[in-house]
C-alpha cells in the first residue's frame, strides 16, 4: 500500500445560516411545493412497502387504462367510523415490487374524498389491522415526520440553489445526490439531529467541519491496523507531523505517557451531544483526553458519519461513530466490527490480488478499511451498556482518489437513479449517447461480474447496496466499480470458502449486539443466507431500481432488462465451467429469494429475522 506524503490546502469551513435565518427558511420550506412532493413520496414508499410486505389485507381492482391496479386500504378513524385509502399502481416484474403512480393517495371518509395529507393519521387509522404495538408505531411515526421535515429542507435548499448533478465531480455528488433509500419509508429520519445539526452536518448542505481528536486509554480500547501499515507513521501522515507532535505534547504536559494512548477523531456532534456526558468519568480520570481539532477540514458523505477530507482528498475517509438513528438504524460503530475491519480488508485484498480475473479484467477497486480504534471500557452494568456501547470509535478507509487513473471519473452508484429537478434522469445524456442496451450491458459487466466472481470463486458475498458502490466511468461509459464498507458488509460460510485457511480469525457478534440487531452477522452455515445477503442488497434494490427507472423513463422493458442481466451472468458462467458446482451452491437464478421487510422491522420487535420470500426476475 502506497501512502506518500500529501500537500494540504488551508481552507476555511463555510458558515451555516444564522439561527433566526434558519427559522425563516424552515417556515418557507414547509409552505413550499417541495414539502408536498416529499410528503407524497413518503406516502407512496410507505404504502408500497406495507402492501409488498403483506402487512395488510388490501383489496386490488384492475384499472382498465394502462394495466394499473387500484389498491383499496381499509381503515378506521378515531371515532370508529370506516375510512378507505385509495391509490393506483402495479406489481412489477422486478421482484414483484409494488410501484405506485405519482397520483396522490386519496382518503375517503363518508361522502368526503380528498388527498390524504397526513402519514401519521394514515398509520393511526390502520394500526388495528397492522397489529403493531403502540410504542413501535409511535417511534415509526416520529421517524417519518423527521424524514418529512429534513428531506423538505434539503430539497428546498436544492431548489433555491437550482443545483445540477455533475457526474464528473464525485465529491460534490456526495452532497448533491440527496434521494436517500428508494424503498425505506423513513429514509432521512436522522433522529438525534435538530434543525441546526441538520444544516451543520447534513451532506446536502456541504458544510465543512473539523473532527475533534481524543486520546483514549490503550488498555481500555480495541485497536487493529492493516498489516501493511505502522500506527505512528500513518497517523503522522494523516495529521501532519506538526499536529501529531502537538497532540503528543498535550499528553506529556498532563503528566501522562503518550505510548499508553491511542489518537481517535470524533464527529463534533458526537462529542457535544453524547461523549462529553456519557464518558464524563473517563474524561475526569483522563482515560479519555481532549487533544484538539483537526487541522484539515472534512465534509460528510451521504452516510453522514463518513467524512471525506476536503483539504487533502487523497487522505483517508473517517468513519466516525454517531449515536444517530438514520433509515431506522443506529449509526454507532460496534467495537467488534471496528476490530475486524482491517483484518477483513486485508483478507479481501489478498483474495483480489491473487485473482487475475479481478485485478486485470474487472480491475475492481476495494477501498480498504486500514485502521480501526474503539474505546470499549466495559460498562458497570448491562443497564448502562446502551449508553456507552460503540459511541467512541473510528474506522479509517482508503480514499477513492488514490485509485483513479487519468481520464477516469467517479460517480456514486445510487446516483444512477437520481433525477434532475425537472424530472429527467441524470443518466439520460449517457443513454442518448451510447444507446440503452449497449450502456446497460457495459454497466452490468463492470458492476455485476466482480461481485458474482467473489461469491462463486471465493465464497464471499458483499452487501453491495448502492451506497457501498462507486461507478468509475469515462464520460459516462462504465469502466469499473469500487466497493467499500466491509467491516459488517460481508457474509460467508467458512466451510464453503475456496481457501478457508486464509480467512482471518474474526471476532463474533456479542450477545448484546445480537439482541439489538438479529441481522448483524457475517458468518453462517446457511448458504441461502449468504446468497440472499448479496441478492437483497445488490439485485433487489440496487439493480432493481435501475430496472424500474429504465422502464418508467426510457420505455426499456423490464423483461428485456433482466434477460440482459442474465445474459451477462450466463456468459460469465460459460467462461468458468470449472465453477459449475459453485453456481448450484449459490443459485442466483433460484425462483425466489428472501429479502428484508424493512417496514415490518420498524413496526415489530427485532426478536427474529424479518424477511419474506419474493419472486426472482433472474429466474428464467
Amino acid at each position: 500500500m502506497s501512502h506518500t506524503p500529501i500537500q494540504t490546502e488551508n481552507r476555511q469551513p463555510k458558515q451555516q445560516p444564522h439561527v433566526m435565518n434558519q427559522a425563516h427558511i424552515v417556515g418557507e420550506a414547509i409552505q413550499s411545493e417541495q414539502y408536498t412532493a416529499v410528503r407524497r413520496r413518503i406516502f407512496r414508499q410507505l404504502i408500497e412497502a406495507i402492501v409488498y410486505e403483506g402487512l395488510l389485507d388490501v383489496t386490488e381492482e384492475a384499472v382498465q387504462a394502462g394495466g394499473l391496479t387500484l389498491y383499496r386500504i381499509p381503515a378506521t378513524d378515531e371515532h370508529g367510523n370506516p375510512v378507505e385509502y385509495v391509490c393506483e399502481g402495479s406489481r412489477r416484474l422486478t421482484f414483484g415490487r409494488i410501484r405506485l403512480t405519482p397520483k396522490p393517495i386519496i382518503r375517503i371518509a363518508g361522502d368526503t374524498s380528498e388527498e390524504a395529507d397526513s402519514v401519521a393519521q394514515f398509520l393511526l387509522e390502520i394500526r388495528n389491522s397492522l397489529g403493531s404495538d403502540d410504542g413501535r408505531l409511535t417511534t415509526f411515526i416520529n421517524e417519518i415526520e423527521h424524514t418529512l421535515l429534513k428531506d423538505t429542507l434539503a430539497q428546498y435548499q436544492r431548489a433555491q440553489e437550482d443545483r445540477v448533478i455533475n457526474p464528473a465531480q464525485y465529491d460534490e455528488c456526495e452532497g448533491d445526490i440527496m434521494d436517500g433509500h428508494p424503498y425505506h419509508p423513513s429514509y432521512k429520519s436522522r433522529i438525534g439531529f435538530d434543525i441546526a445539526d441538520h444544516y451543520a452536518y447534513g451532506p446536502e448542505f456541504k458544510q465543512e467541519l473539523r473532527p475533534l481528536w481524543l486520546a483514549v486509554d490503550r488498555s481500555q480500547s480495541r485497536f487493529s491496523i492493516s498489516q501493511e501499515l505502522d500506527y505512528d507513521a500513518f497517523l503522522q501522515e494523516e495529521l501532519g507531523a506538526e499536529q501529531h507532535t502537538a497532540f503528543t505534547e498535550t499528553i506529556r504536559q498532563k503528566g501522562l505517557d503518550p505510548a499508553t494512548y491511542l489518537f481517535v477523531p470524533v464527529h463534533p456532534w458526537q462529542w457535544n451531544k453524547i461523549i462529553s456526558s456519557a464518558l464524563l468519568e473517563e474524561i475526569r480520570e483522563q482515560r479519555v483526553v481532549v487533544l484538539g481539532e483537526s487541522g484539515d477540514t472534512y465534509r460528510p458523505q451521504q452516510s453522514i458519519r463518513t467524512l471525506a477530507n476536503s483539504s487533502s482528498p487523497k487522505k483517508a475517509y473517517l468513519k466516525c461513530s454517531m449515536s444517530l438513528i438514520n433509515t431506522s438504524t443506529g449509526r454507532i460503530l460496534a467495537p467488534h466490527t471496528v476490530s475486524n475491519a482491517p483484518h477483513v480488508s486485508d483478507w479481501l485484498h489478498e483474495l483480489v490480488q491473487s485473482d487475475t480475473y479481478l485485478t486485470e479484467e474487472t480491475r475492481v477497486i476495494m477501498l480498504r478499511e486500514i485502521m480501526g480504534i474503539s474505546y470499549d471500557r466495559p460498562a458497570r452494568d448491562e443497564l448502562l451498556q446502551s449508553k456507552t456501547y460503540g459511541i467512541l470509535g473510528c474506522i479509517w478507509r482508503e480514499s477513492l482518489h488514490r485509485y483513479l487513473e487519468p481520464g477516469e471519473q467517479a460517480y456514486p452508484f445510487n446516483g444512477l437513479t437520481s433525477l434532475e429537478r425537472g424530472g429527467e434522469p441524470v443518466i439520460a445524456a449517457w443513454i442518448r449517447r451510447y444507446g440503452a442496451e449497449a450502456w446497460l450491458t457495459r454497466l452490468f459487466e463492470a458492476a455485476i461480474l466482480p461481485i458474482i466472481h467473489l461469491l462463486y470463486a471465493h465464497g464471499v458475498a458483499l452487501e453491495s447496496h448502492a451506497q457501498n458502490m462507486v461507478l468509475i466511468h469515462k464520460d459516462g461509459w462504465p469502466v469499473r466499480v469500487a466497493f467499500k464498507d466491509f467491516h459488517d458488509g460481508i457474509r460467508f460460510s467458512k466451510a464453503h470458502l475456496t481457501a478457508p485457511e486464509k480467512c482471518p480469525d474474526l471476532l463474533g457478534t456479542p450477545e448484546y449486539h445480537a439482541r439489538v440487531n438479529r441481522n448483524s452477522f457475517i458468518e453462517t452455515d446457511d448458504l441461502d443466507a449468504v446468497r440472499d445477503f448479496m441478492h437483497d442488497a445488490f439485485f433487489f434494490i440496487n439493480i432493481g431500481e435501475i430496472a424500474l427507472l429504465m422502464a418508467d423513463h426510457f420505455g426499456f422493458d423490464e423483461l428485456k432488462f433482466w434477460n440482459l442481466v442474465r445474459q451477462v451472468m450466463e456468459t460469465y458462467q460459460n467462461r468458468f465451467p470449472e465453477l459449475s458446482e459453485r453456481f448450484s451452491l449459490f443459485d442466483l437464478f433460484a425462483p425466489t429469494i428472501e429479502v428484508e421487510q424493512l417496514a415490518k422491522r420498524r413496526l415489530f420487535p427485532d426478536t427474529e429475522l424479518r424477511v419474506h420470500r419474493v419472486p426472482n426476475p433472474l429466474h428464467r
